[in-house]
């Protein structure tokens, strides 16, 4: 089995559960879920007059999922705030959007188990396509009210700056 670089006894990979989302240079409070980052390539398939019966294969266009991030409804006001950045609900002609500054950058970091960053992931030029301020509400229900976004982006790339950890022994 291959072993980790710095930490040669790690045979476990990182766990999902220890994350944090920066956006506007500040962590987002509360965020508790965030959906995968994921790029797709289209296959472009071709053929000369002259070849074979088969085709060839080369990539096309490469899209980026949206990602959705969710936490419990707070007064904290940074989802609101950003979606309203896309649509104002009765803004004037011509200031529905703040095409200055709907787009965001983001960082979102993974953590080990001790605590300490061990990758993250910037995405670029995001912005807010759907907000739910509120779930659906139910009076025999027992559970958290979840807000969430889901976010269009540009694609995502890998910050090579974060380094493996170099992870504390007892």
């Amino acid at each position: 089995m291959a072993e980790f670089v710095t930490n040669g006894l790690r045979l476990d990979p990182y766990k999902n559960f220890k994350f944090r989302v920066k956006w506007d240079g500040r962590y987002v409070a509360g965020v508790s879920k965030v959906s995968s980052l994921r790029r797709t390539t289209e296959v472009v398939s071709h053929r000369a007059g002259g070849d074979m019966s088969s085709s060839r294969k080369s990539p096309g266009r490469t899209e980026y999922d949206a990602l959705t991030l969710e936490r419990g409804v707070t007064h904290d006001a940074e989802f609101r705030t950003w979606a309203n950045r896309v649509h104002v609900e009765g803004a004037n002609l011509g200031a529905q959007v703040s095409l200055k500054d709907f787009r965001k950058d983001l960082i979102i970091e993974l953590y080990n188990e001790a605590g300490q960053l061990a990758i993250a992931y910037k995405v670029f030029r995001a912005w807010v396509s759907e907000y739910e301020a509120l779930p659906e509400l139910d009076s025999n229900g027992n559970a958290i009210a979840i807000e969430h976004i889901k976010i269009e982006h540009e694609g995502f790339q890998l910050d090579e700056s974060v380094t493996e950890p170099e992870e504390p022994s007892l």
